[in-house]
């Protein structure tokens, strides 16, 4: 297969204009119900993002085909590198994102947010924020003795389950969170009920056309009216997704809800990530340490980034659990109990 290069006339990387830039083309023009992109190799001009990108472009007309001697990749790399996002800005970028995912998460505990899903790397702080904010809007039901207004649901899910859980949440101002729940995804059944829940229409009704002994005895009807809030946070990225079925099924979910990109894409994005929370005195908080230790902690997961199992807030806790229990040998044992086998 013959190698293709373009030029892109008018288009962006995430906030970058590489307007006039040439790369190596993966894959023409697309379309999805967040805009046009075309798939190009990154070729080194923006380090430390991934191998392929997607660059935003209105239409074919965006770009054009040049010969790989056109392309002129030094001046390329030199011109990217200019705008390349600094580390400030890349944790400004997180920061603010994670303000939104707050500030979505207490739209929907009000009623105002219907559906979003959020979507992120495990490990990041997805989860914590939102159960934080879900927990206190169902402090006033826990002094009242009422039954929450809310749950957050964990790990796999069955279609019948799933069902029963949108009929037992589906009045106005309850607020179902699905985190790590990506089993439904890849069920038929389950995905088309939450489509159901996630629709942006005015009414939302969901249907159970099969027989079920499970519904009869708790009295759940086999159709109801969903009124609720829904906040599907998994690990996929959907726009990356190789299946063409499943994406087709994700973007038809894009298109019903809220979609929220942490874009914590790379390495360099998690470690940030880290040093970000760590700055802000969230991370170590429950430890007695002074700002050098937390300093060293933070290093030691930078240096060693390649090493670790995994990059994330998880694994600087379990870093500093081990600095805390074992003050003179805590790199030793965070290789051996933390780091892949060489």
């Amino acid at each position: 297969m013959s190698t293709a290069f373009i030029r892109i006339k008018s288009g962006a990387y995430r906030t970058t204009d590489v307007s006039g830039v040439c790369f190596e083309l993966v894959e023409q023009y697309k379309t999805t119900a967040k805009g046009g992109y075309v798939t190009v190799k990154n070729g080194g001009v923006f380090p430390g993002m991934p191998d392929v990108i997607r660059v935003k472009v209105e239409g074919v007309s965006s770009y054009e085909f040049v010969s790989e001697g056109d392309s002129m990749v030094a001046e390329v790399k030199e011109k990217a590198e200019v705008t390349v996002e600094t580390d400030e800005a890349i944790m400004e970028r997180i920061r603010e994102r994670f303000e939104i995912l707050d500030q979505m998460t207490e739209a929907a505990t009000n009623g105002d947010i219907r559906a979003m899903i959020v979507s992120g790397p495990p490990g990041v702080g997805k989860s914590f924020g939102v159960e934080k904010i879900v927990e206190k809007a169902c402090l006033f039901d826990q002094i009242a003795g009422k039954r929450l207004r809310a749950e957050v649901v964990k790990g796999s899910a069955t279609a019948l389950g799933l069902y029963s859980t949108l009929y037992k949440y589906s009045d106005p101002n309850c607020v179902l969170v699905f985190d790590d729940c990506d089993s439904i995804l890849l069920d038929d059944v389950a995905l088309n009920l939450l489509k159901g829940a996630l629709d942006s229409g005015k009414k939302r009704k969901i249907s159970w056309l099969s027989d079920s002994s499970l519904l009869r005895r708790e009295g759940i009807p086999d159709s109801f009216t969903f009124n609720g809030s829904v906040i599907f946070i998994t690990n996929l990225k959907f726009d990356q997704m190789k299946s063409q079925k499943l994406r087709d099924h994700l973007d038809a979910l894009q298109s019903r809800c809220h979609y929220l990109d942490l874009t914590l894409d790379t390495m360099r994005d998690k470690v940030l990530r880290i040093k970000q929370i760590a700055a802000d005195g969230a991370l170590f908080a429950d430890y007695d340490f002074e700002k050098c230790v937390q300093d060293e902690i933070v290093e030691f997961l930078e240096v060693n980034k390649h090493k670790f199992r995994e990059i994330s807030l998880r694994m600087a806790i379990k870093v500093a659990d081990l600095r805390k229990s074992f003050p003179l040998r805590w790199k030793a044992m965070a290789e051996v109990t933390c780091m892949k086998a060489a």
